[in-house]
């Protein structure tokens, strides 16, 4: 059943009044009718309605609720990914894979070896396209909230974010040359449901050693991803996929 994504305005006692870009895919997209039904999701409450279909016109649909469902489709953990920006359409990859697979927000930063430089001037259209891609991939795998994908940071800024995490890794390699391999396993072992996570990624040519040094003063820990050498837009995903096996599957 299509889902859309809805703010808490939009929903009175007993009907959700849908707007925006979502009427247009109900109507010309989906060709829903009256009397159909969708699910309704909101972000804030992380709660979703099964709806049908009461009125459409020009720039509305108006629905009934039908019910209130009780599905848990979040990660136990809160995760944030902080990838060094890399080139080309690999952050859109790791965004949409990201929400499929539960990330809950999203930091990219300007890392010393990114050779995509922020421009500014295109930079508003390009988080609004970020954040529409995890609108879609979080209707898609029917999440009950969607990700938020923040501007680009510095490391400064994002050093400053991390004060708000519970838990702090780093993606090293050098970790995984060394033979470490028990500091991912360990911190999940320890983080309790309800907890947080900032998980840091370096862009292709990984994070410099003057960054590495920044983020384990500031409580960072480094952790290899297993014996072999993961891409920027690889990385990510393993550690989500193995977040959610750890909680969710185990």
């Amino acid at each position: 059943m299509q889902r859309y994504f809805i703010d808490s305005n939009q929903i009175d006692e007993s009907s959700i009044t849908i707007t925006g870009e979502d009427v247009h895919h109900i109507v010309r997209v989906m060709r829903m009718n009256e009397d159909d039904q969708l699910l309704c999701s909101c972000s804030e409450t992380r709660q979703t309605a099964l709806c049908k279909i009461a009125e459409i016109t020009n720039d509305m649909v108006v629905t009934d609720i039908v019910e209130w469902i009780k599905a848990e489709t979040e990660i136990p953990v809160r995760v944030t990914i902080a990838n060094g920006l890399p080139k080309g359409d690999k952050l859109e990859l790791v965004i949409q894979k990201g929400t499929e697979l539960g990330a809950e927000s999203f930091i990219p930063f300007n890392a010393a070896r990114s050779i995509v430089k922020w421009d500014e001037k295109k930079g508003k259209k390009k988080v609004e396209r970020w954040n529409k891609i995890a609108k879609e991939a979080a209707e898609q795998s029917h999440r009950s909230m969607v990700p938020v994908v923040e501007e680009p940071a510095t490391l400064a800024q994002l050093l400053e974010k991390s004060r708000d995490y519970t838990y702090k890794i780093v993606a090293y390699e050098e970790s995984a040359k060394e033979g470490e391999s028990s500091a991912f396993a360990n911190t999940l072992k320890n983080m309790k449901p309800g907890e947080s996570i900032l998980c840091v990624f370096g862009p292709e040519g990984g994070l410099a050693e003057k960054e590495i040094d920044k983020l384990v003063e500031h409580g960072f820990v480094p952790c290899a991803l297993g014996p072999r050498i993961l891409r920027t837009e690889t990385a990510p995903l393993y550690v989500l996929a193995a977040i959610s096996y750890h909680f969710e599957l185990m």
